[in-house]
């Protein structure tokens, strides 16, 4: 889909499990009143609860739909992440939504760690195919799980556009809007993907588990990068319009953190 096709608009908001267990639940509940569609957990050992239950306490606490943003391939067999998938798309009566992608910088590192063959980046996103196929075996002729894919380089590209149902474009903090509308533009999306825009940056505010802690906001203001967004509900809400009609985005998402300040964004803009 390209500029000017435009999907109804959507809101997801990356809320992991950082606090005690009833404080989060009451933050999924308050989420879920200010019009988020969509509870989204992160895939990072150590930082919270593993995503897969996570996500199924979260479907029985709201009526949102949930989702990875975004399982890591090289951390996970193929087989059993689909497993997974279609074990909570079941669940969820058919509200999950599998993101997935080939993993945060540093992923060597991180395989290093935890006694993992490192994968070279050239087959990470094979082992995404892997995943896919399998999740549609399992699915069966009665069920779809959608497809969320974080990519970046031509290969992770060609992957989603032949696969994915959603695809969020990995890029550059400091990218400006002119690369980041150029790179969308050039995306072969022949299928109709919805075109999904990872937002960690709201005013001077930095959404934990979506950028690093010392990420400089000024240098992404000056930029004019698409990773930012102001903190005034009226401009963000103009801009979000416009990133909609000029680069064809539909679904946005955010850090809970940070969720509030854009609540009354999500209630004037959801579905339009």
């Amino acid at each position: 889909m390209s500029a000017g096709q435009n999907r109804p608009l959507r809101f997801g908001v990356v809320a992991p499990l950082t606090t005690d267990v009833p404080a989060w639940r009451d933050r999924l509940r308050r989420l879920a009143g200010q019009g988020y569609s969509t509870i989204l957990m992160p895939d990072v050992p150590s930082w919270q609860p593993a995503p897969g239950p996570a996500l199924a306490v979260a479907a029985t606490i709201t009526d949102c739909r949930v989702g990875t943003w975004v399982y890591a391939s090289p951390v996970r067999p193929a087989w059993s992440t689909a497993w997974e998938a279609h074990s909570l798309t079941v669940l969820t009566e058919g509200r999950f939504e599998m993101g997935i992608g080939s993993g945060r910088p540093g992923i060597g590192q991180l395989l290093r760690e935890l006694g993992l063959p490192d994968v070279p980046a050239d087959r990470r996103w094979d082992q995404v195919r892997e995943v896919v196929t399998a999740l549609r075996e399992l699915d069966g002729p009665d069920r779809h799980t959608p497809v969320a894919m974080a990519v970046g380089g031509p290969k992770a590209q060609a992957v989603a556009a032949e696969l994915a149902d959603t695809v969020n474009f990995v890029m550059p903090q400091t990218e400006t809007r002119t690369g980041t509308t150029k790179r969308v533009r050039d995306f072969d999306n022949r299928r109709g993907a919805e075109l999904a825009l990872h937002v960690p940056v709201i005013g001077d505010a930095v959404a934990p588990f979506m950028a690093a802690p010392d990420t400089d906001t000024a240098a992404i203001r000056a930029a004019d990068s698409l990773a930012f967004l102001p903190s005034d509900p009226a401009a963000a809400a103009d801009e979000i319009l416009r990133r909609r009609e000029e680069i064809g985005f539909s679904y946005f998402v955010f850090g809970a953190d940070v969720a509030g300040v854009l609540a009354p964004v999500v209630s004037e803009l959801s579905g339009r």
